[in-house]
């Protein structure tokens, strides 16, 4: 092959190269490994709204051991990650007793600067170490500094209820409730109680307004030691569905672990 052709050759491979990057760009084809994911995690932002995500997390003894800790870490950093990539603020606060009796552990607004998605997407990995970090390194005390005695895991939610009214109607309110689900202050969640019985309770329970909103209650039964029965797993999940059926949030969801 002449040096001519070889020329040739390298400049319509480029060419060719060039033209699939840009149906790559343009077409929405996610591109290799982290990109390609928060790429993908993009699409289910929602459209012209920044995320208001809260997580709370219940500092309670119960629900405490060093494996359902980095269970939580690692729910809290795939939160931080989608918070990053779609826009908006992340708080998570701990709490305990009372709605009064709470910690913060982070609390900041995640808006990433870059000209592009992509741009902005790069950034992505390094914001969440930097949020990982300063969470892991300071939510050991922070609980340890909380009351003990019960938690008010239902009143949680009115905190997170008047938070979403301070930011405004600009972010979805998107609640995660990080929780074994018992010792809920004023709520006798008995052993014996059946999922019937669970829902006529939550019926009793006030509870905010969270129309619009997406929650989460994940861990439910999930404690230090010897696991619940499935029977009180159902009773906790059938409770803290209808209370969140009752707030008017656009989506639902009570689970023993994490989806």
């Amino acid at each position: 092959m002449t040096h001519n052709n070889l020329l040739r050759t390298l400049m319509g491979v480029l060419l060719t190269l060039a033209a699939l990057f840009g149906l790559t760009a343009c077409d929405g084809v996610a591109a290799p490994g982290e990109l390609g994911e928060n790429q993908q995690l993009l699409t289910t932002c929602p459209a012209d709204l920044k995320i208001n995500r809260i997580v709370h997390w219940d500092g309670t003894g119960s629900g405490r051991s060093p494996e359902i800790d980095e269970e939580r870490l690692d729910i809290i950093e795939q939160l931080a990650r989608e918070t990053a990539v779609c826009g908006g603020h992340l708080t998570v606060t701990g709490y305990s007793s009372s709605s009064g009796a709470t910690v913060t552990i982070y609390d900041g607004r995640l808006a990433l600067p870059g000209a592009t998605d992509n741009a902005r997407l790069r950034r992505v990995p390094e914001a969440v170490e930097t949020i990982m970090s300063e969470i892991s390194s300071s939510y050991e005390q922070a609980l340890a500094s909380l009351p003990a005695g019960g938690s008010d895991i239902s009143g949680m939610w009115r905190l997170a209820a008047e938070q979403q009214a301070q930011l405004g109607a600009g972010y979805q309110l998107r609640y995660v409730n990080l929780t074994d689900g018992l010792d809920n202050i004023g709520v006798a969640l008995t052993p014996g109680l059946t999922p019937e019985q669970a829902i006529e309770l939550a019926d009793q329970v006030n509870v905010p307004d969270l129309t619009g909103a997406e929650v989460t209650i994940a861990g439910l039964g999930r404690v230090a030691g010897d696991p619940v029965s499935s029977s009180v797993a159902e009773s906790l999940v059938a409770f803290y569905d209808r209370l969140c059926e009752r707030t008017g949030a656009a989506s639902c969801l009570a689970v023993t672990d994490w989806r």
